[in-house]
């Protein structure tokens, strides 16, 4: 039997771009090439030709508009333009793929999709031919039969679906997919089908009527809405069923013949690879050899390695929260030879690893499970921080980053599935690992060096790990009963708000659905709205946020969401967290953000709402430890006087080091008032003028957080500039010297590469430059808080002081404080945090203290 897979290459290439472009760390070889696409897709066709094994394969594109185009002018329309890095990729894909062997076909006016199509149909017209479509296209599940099958890709797996499967799944044929997108339409291609009928309303049509025309058959059968929308919309029901139909008649200028799996051209494909920088695709050519497995000995005991004083390990765990994960193995390398120390040994003897100098990737991660054991670790270098300085693309596993690096290792989702896991892969990618960490260190320090960044991987970083370990471990206390207390609360006034909001609507409907919504918002009670779309009104927060004022319903609509989001989010969502000693323990994640910026995970507790009273009641749950207090200290503006001083402006200076009311300052000076006629609305604008020249706001972005005109809001900032000329400087020079760089620094060397200032597309750019003049003041603003971490950690270590920091919440730390120690915490937390660096701007903090979070705020 031959084996044709049928590959949606359109499909994957944009997979593989999506999956990175939205980090804004986009991935480019040396000479600045986009390569993140072509890299997942690299990696794709290689797992599909290992898995499938195919006799024959063809990849599918697109080629510009088709006959659907001409036929049906809204076809697709409105579909976001392909981003000009992913088009440059195309073209290196296809050159790939003639180099791998395999065949692909594009042809003017018809899609990728027609051309699987009409090959699938040539498996169901000849017994000897099975075929295998791959993609995320759900469009293509109407090609399924007897002879062809599908591997719908889903984000980090896929469904594989036969003409069984799928029917025990859907209770339909796969060729009644084009029967269910006449009805449900698809947005994604701006099918507009029947409107008011979804997914689940189509599928009982049709498990009861069959197809289209068994609907429309018996349309004197269907009672209600139902029957009157499929009646109003019969005509755009065929033309919609008439769109989604794959063609299968494609005139090829090929047939199945062409498409055999021939060997690959070893030269030319690693000439490429090379060029884009893809070491670790990169392959021995001659005669195909396999190639020989890494050599590595698992250790009986530590009697053959008693006198290895530095080393590298990686740890091989079975969950990414290594505080509840288990120990599979680890991997060890001294410079010569590599080992691995399976989980008995390592549990026997973990004192082993004391006072030795180690090299890991993510020190945070191994001394999470050493802490464990009470050992503790002497942590020499960790790849993960150094790489995250230098801007390379990381994952939880280390293999993303080491086959960067010409290590071929396998990645951990080939190595564990479900609850098995392949041993012989497990040692071998653990032994390359800490191969790769100990290889590559002193390439990853001389560029830490060349970039200037020792003070921050030394002084910032790497200490900084060990504070945010000692943060998770201890956790941070939490009364279940206050949130369920709350949760009833909240609950009781979710339901008076809705029948509020019923009330006002004149009928009781699902608040949560926003066709339903908008039904009632912009047809029944008839106020101002945009276009109606595929999928009914918008009901966005900005949209209903701009009509509140011209109806009650809307902020008790606003409240209603606030709510019920405050309830599963903050209230159950946080009750499901708390463990067995009543504690939460989130998880910072020190490697993610491109600014500096920490974030927290499992659960995220940098996000719980403050603007609003619910929001900020959610914290009263947050409660000391006996005989202790809630301490909680924040700087005072400070990213604004991160700008004053890196701006030099000396009336802004001037202002912050005598105290002087920076909001009030700014309405005074651009309203051209004394400070004593600023009003209260006055000095709400100046703030948000204050905040928006930070994050480069445009005159819209302020006129709508001001609620004043676009014309209006240029005067401010214009006003603004031209008083502060020390800060329009800066931001000019910022500007230009990003765009001369492509990138930009904070004053601790922390760099962005902003790759985008170079983009055609305007808002693109403009979004680059924003981040231009934003990152190094809230990245700056990150290394402060960091580096105070650090110093209040030490210094609380050195004097013994037993109180503990909690919790970070960007400019704010919190403090589960002793009452004997309150006044000593104040002193070295005030003190530390203020004096972290020297700036033409003294930095201000504010220590508040209570018996719960919420009062010590």
């Amino acid at each position: 039997m031959n084996k044709i897979v049928l590959v949606d290459g359109n499909n994957l290439l944009f997979r593989s771009y999506y999956a990175t472009a939205y980090t804004g760390n986009l991935m480019r070889n040396s000479k600045g090439f986009p390569t993140n696409a072509l890299y997942g897709f690299t990696n794709m066709m290689q797992k599909i030709i290992k898995e499938e094994n195919p006799t024959h394969i063809i990849v599918a594109f697109d080629k510009g508009k088709t006959f659907r185009h001409d036929k049906y002018d809204f076809y697709k329309q409105g579909r976001q333009e392909t981003p000009d890095e992913l088009k440059m990729q195309f073209s290196i894909a296809k050159e790939m793929l003639s180099y791998m062997g395999i065949k692909y076909y594009e042809i003017d006016n018809y899609e990728a999709d027609d051309i699987i199509g009409t090959f699938a149909k040539y498996c169901d017209q000849d017994p000897n031919f099975e075929g295998l479509i791959i993609s995320s296209d759900k469009d293509l599940l109407q090609l399924i039969s007897n002879q062809v099958s599908i591997k719908l890709l889903k984000q980090k797996d896929y469904i594989y679906y036969t003409e069984k499967s799928f029917y025990e799944e859907y209770q339909i044929m796969p060729i009644n997919i084009i029967d269910l997108k006449a009805l449900m339409g698809d947005s994604s291609d701006n099918i507009p089908g029947v409107k008011g009928i979804g997914e689940k309303g189509a599928l009982k049509l049709l498990v009861e009527y069959k197809n289209l025309d068994g609907i429309y058959e018996n349309i004197d059968k269907i009672k209600g809405s139902t029957h009157d929308k499929l009646v109003n919309d019969k005509d755009m029901a065929y033309t919609s069923y008439e769109i989604a139909t794959i063609y299968r008649d494609v005139p090829l200028e090929i047939n199945i013949d062409d498409t055999v799996y021939l060997k690959p051209d070893y030269d030319k494909l690693n000439a490429l690879y090379e060029n884009l920088e893809f070491y670790s695709f990169l392959k021995k050519e001659e005669n195909n050899k396999k190639e020989e497995k890494f050599e590595y000995q698992i250790l009986d005991s530590f009697d053959t390695i008693k006198d290895i004083n530095n080393f590298s390990v990686y740890m091989e765990l079975d969950n990414s929260n290594y505080h509840k994960a288990n120990i599979l193995c680890m991997g060890l390398f001294d410079g010569n030879k590599a080992y691995i120390i399976k989980k008995d040994l390592l549990e026997k003897d973990m004192s082993f690893f004391k006072d030795k100098k180690i090299y890991t990737y993510d020190l945070k991660r191994l001394l999470a499970i050493f802490k464990k054991y009470s050992v503790d670790l002497k942590i020499e270098f960790d790849t993960m921080i150094a790489a995250y300085l230098l801007e390379y693309n990381l994952k939880d596993d280390v293999a993303i980053l080491a086959n960067q690096f010409n290590y071929n290792i396998p990645f951990i989702e080939n190595i564990i599935k479900k609850d098995t896991v392949n041993e012989e892969l497990l040692y071998e990618a653990a032994a390359l690992k800490a191969k790769f960490i100990y290889e590559t260190k002193d390439t990853f320090l001389n560029k830490i060096k060349e970039e200037d960044m020792e003070k921050l991987f030394y002084e910032i970083e790497m200490p900084l790990s060990y504070v945010l370990l000692d943060m998770e471990v201890d956790g941070v206390n939490v009364s279940r009963d206050v949130l369920v207390e709350m949760g009833e609360e909240i609950k009781i006034k979710i339901n008076l708000t809705e029948h509020e909001i019923y009330n006002y609507a004149g009928e009781e409907f699902n608040i949560s659905s926003p066709i339903q919504l908008g039904n009632i918002l912009f047809e029944k009670l008839n106020l101002p709205h945009g276009k109606k779309g595929k999928n009914g009104y918008s009901t966005a927060q900005d949209v209903l946020e701009k009509i509140k004022d011209y109806h009650p319903i809307i902020n008790k609509i606003l409240e209603y969401r606030m709510l019920t989001k405050l309830y599963s989010t903050y209230i159950e969502g946080l009750i499901e967290k708390i463990g067995e000693d009543n504690k939460i323990h989130t998880i910072y994640t020190q490697a993610l953000t491109r600014t500096g910026r920490l974030s927290s995970i499992e659960p995220n507790l940098q996000n719980i709402p403050i603007r609003n009273e619910y929001g900020k009641l959610i914290r009263k749950a947050f409660i000391p430890s006996k005989d202790s207090i809630i301490l909680s200290s924040d700087y005072s503006q400070m990213e604004l006087r991160i700008l004053a001083s890196m701006a030099n402006e000396e009336s802004m200076i001037d202002a912050f080091n005598h105290n002087i009311d920076i909001h009030t300052k700014t309405a005074s000076d651009i309203f051209n008032v004394t400070n004593e006629m600023v009003t209260s609305d006055m000095r709400r604008t100046a703030k948000a003028v204050n905040f928006g020249i930070i994050y480069g706001i445009s005159s819209f972005g302020l006129s709508e957080n001001t609620g004043t005109t676009p014309k209006q809001a240029k005067e401010f900032i214009d006003n603004y500039l031209s008083i502060y000329k020390g800060v329009k400087e800066y931001m000019d020079e910022t500007i230009k010297d990003a765009h001369k760089n492509l990138y930009v620094k904070t004053l601790f060397n922390r760099k962005r590469r902003l790759d985008d200032l170079n983009n055609k597309n305007y808002m693109i750019r403009s979004a680059a430059e924003r981040m231009a003049l934003n990152t190094p003041i809230q990245g700056t603003s990150a290394d402060i808080i960091k580096l105070a971490m650090v110093n209040i950690h030490k210094r609380f270590k050195d004097e013994n002081i037993k109180s503990r920091m909690i919790l970070q919440i960007h400019d704010e730390l919190i403090f589960d404080c002793l009452k004997d120690e309150e006044e000593k915490v104040k002193e070295i937390v005030k003190y530390e945090m203020e004096n972290v660096v020297k700036l033409t701007v003294s930095l201000d903090v504010s220590i508040e203290t209570g018996d719960n979070w919420y009062q010590a705020k």
